[in-house]
């Protein structure tokens, strides 16, 4: 299933330390990482210098960046977006860097209590910038359904693709976030498959919100890849494990909780492996 498909993944899971994550990848044969984090330090705050090094390093390793997995839409629509613009070109230049088209991103996280359609115009307009300057770049913008973004549920999804989907915006499909927002994930699919471009292999449970191996939660893991295997996907496959209580998974998360596994290495491993029999089946 899906055999033409790449599998990528969020390394800083595994450990803060870069060549403790080029090291794992590389003995799991993985040759593509979802570049979110590198020895601590968020994408977005890494300087071209920085970012050039760890391009060196990813190239003596043997892994190429799939995405850059952005930080870009993860403020409050109320928060002044000048700031984050400057933010999201610099974002756009690392991409450039490391010779990358896809930066993940978000649309915005709501005021608690609000009606999300009350920030349409704004979140739309802010979008729309980012998408322009995205085709002025040449770049990809690809983007996640966040719990408590203006994107997290199906259908405000769909909105974002009915207005700006083409060739510089695209959607990523994730399971578990899905999940812990209450949105049945095959209505998901099927209101979104036309517009999917990267998959975020992650599983969560209903009600609980807790984060389980792929195939183990309510997300219909391996429903859904033997639907994109059938419509011919050929994308990337990025696992999120989101198993263990990884650095900086608290300014990722709101209201983040302990996670049951303590091993970073090993929970990689162990959803490495877990998608693996999924493809296998």
């Amino acid at each position: 299933m899906l055999k033409n498909c790449r599998i990528s993944g969020f390394a800083d899971e595994i450990n803060r330390d870069f060549e403790v994550q080029m090291a794992v990848l590389k003995e799991l044969g993985q040759k593509y990482v979802e570049l979110r984090s590198a020895d601590g330090t968020g994408v977005a705050d890494l300087t071209c210098e920085t970012a050039a090094e760890l391009g060196e390093r990813m190239a003596a390793a043997g892994v190429s960046v799939s995405s850059v997995g952005s930080p870009i839409g993860k403020i409050m629509i109320t928060d002044d977006f000048e700031p984050h613009f400057e933010v999201f070109r610099h974002v756009v230049e690392l991409a450039k860097l490391w010779s990358v088209p896809n930066i993940r991103m978000f649309s915005f996280f709501m005021p608690e209590g609000e009606a999300p359609e009350k920030y349409r115009e704004e979140v739309f307009s802010r979008i729309k910038r980012m998408v322009d300057y995205a085709a002025e770049q040449d770049v990809v913008l690809l983007h996640e359904n966040e719990k408590e973004i203006y994107g997290d549920a199906a259908g405000r999804c769909l909105e974002l693709m009915k207005a700006f989907y083409g060739d510089h915006f695209k959607c990523v499909f994730d399971f578990a976030n899905f999940v812990q927002c209450g949105q049945d994930t095959m209505e998901a699919y099927e209101m979104l498959k036309p517009y999917i471009a990267y998959i975020h292999i992650k599983d969560a449970v209903k009600g609980s919100g807790e984060v389980v191996l792929p195939g183990d939660g309510d997300g219909c893991v391996k429903e859904i890849l033997t639907m994109l295997d059938g419509a011919g996907y050929q994308g990337y496959l990025s696992l999120e494990p989101h198993l263990v209580s990884f650095d900086g998974l608290e300014k990722l998360e709101k209201g983040a909780k302990e996670r049951r596994e303590q091993d970073g290495i090993a929970a990689y491993k162990k959803a490495y492996g877990r998608l693996a029999e999924l493809l296998d089946e």
